[in-house]
């Protein structure tokens, strides 16, 4: 089971649209997945979560999402020259064992040009330390605006994940 991460809570994001793009592709290879929209969590987790007061529904969330994936693909949006606080709440919330010997693979998402070149390596950065193996085509969709209508991917944007996904495939194994 591969986890497609939407790496923000904010409502109607761009990344949610890209997710759901790579979820029809994988879909359409046959790959078990599903998908954590940070946007679902509980309001408060930062407050609770990230010092031991483990609630049952965010607990449910860390065994679904986290402890039973093989794996996780990264719809991470620039935020300011890095990747979204809420992203990194999350992983600070769980356990570091569950991501432990697992493999991941990012997508930027940005709405300038360098498709959030700067918050994948920084999140590379913690899931390396996290001893999670990540893979090498990071691509960034840059200049989003233009690659997504009325919710929906354009076919350049589907061949930059369907390329990505044509490599993690064996990667994923």
């Amino acid at each position: 089971m591969i986890t497609l991460v939407v790496g923000t809570n904010r409502p109607f994001s761009q990344s949610a649209n890209i997710a759901k793009a790579y979820s029809k592709l994988l879909t359409n290879h046959q790959v078990e997945h599903q998908i954590l929209a940070l946007e679902t969590l509980p309001k408060s987790f930062i407050f609770t979560e990230s010092y031991g007061l483990r609630t049952a529904e965010f607990a449910l969330i860390l065994d679904q999402y986290v402890d039973k994936a093989k794996g996780y693909i990264f719809v991470v949006p620039d935020y300011n020259g890095g990747f979204p606080g809420v992203l990194k709440s999350f992983i600070d919330a769980s356990d570091p064992k569950m991501w432990a010997n697992k493999k991941a693979a990012l997508v930027g998402v940005s709405s300038g040009r360098a498709g959030a070149l700067r918050g994948m390596d920084q999140l590379t950065n913690v899931l390396n330390y996290l001893h999670v193996d990540v893979f090498h085509n990071k691509p960034p969709m840059s200049k989003i605006d233009g690659l997504v209508n009325d919710g929906e991917l354009s076919a350049e944007g589907i061949e930059v994940l369907a390329h990505q996904w044509s490599g993690a495939q064996t990667f994923f194994r």
